[in-house]
């Protein structure tokens, strides 16, 4: 057999795994936060905003930064940092699934998605780091 079909058929072999072992990283399941901070990987946070705990957005000091805390599946609160401006409506969220590491007890946060209530349907609105 010639050297030539075989190394075609290598190289489509190696470059399906490599697709797949990248698709794989981006599906991901929902973590807590203690499994974040022990994981030290990017996870996936799902929670809802904590009414009661501080919001900080100085859009005149730093139009990027904004922190708030939401509880997690486990009702555990944490300031999540978000290297962006604060989305309009966010008070209004019913659940925000936060993409990011802990870091020194935070969650900094690379994007967010929002799910929003609506009139008529629910709405989700999607929120990147400029980081990230």
């Amino acid at each position: 057999m010639k050297k030539l079909p075989l190394i075609v058929i290598a190289g489509i072999i190696v470059s399906g795994i490599a697709i797949m072992v990248s698709a794989m990283k981006d599906v991901s399941t929902y973590a807590t936060f203690e499994e974040a901070e022990s994981s030290g990987r990017t996870v996936k946070v799902v929670g809802e905003l904590a009414r009661d705990r501080e919001m900080h957005y100085d859009p005149l000091t730093d139009p990027n930064y904004f922190t708030f805390f939401i509880k997690d599946r486990l009702g555990e609160a944490r300031k999540v940092v978000l290297k962006a401006e604060k989305p309009q409506d966010f008070e209004r969220s019913e659940q925000i699934v936060v993409t990011g590491k802990m870091r020194e007890g935070d969650f900094v946060a690379s994007d967010i998605l929002m799910k929003c209530p609506s009139k008529y349907k629910d709405e989700e609105v999607y929120i990147k780091s400029a980081e990230g």
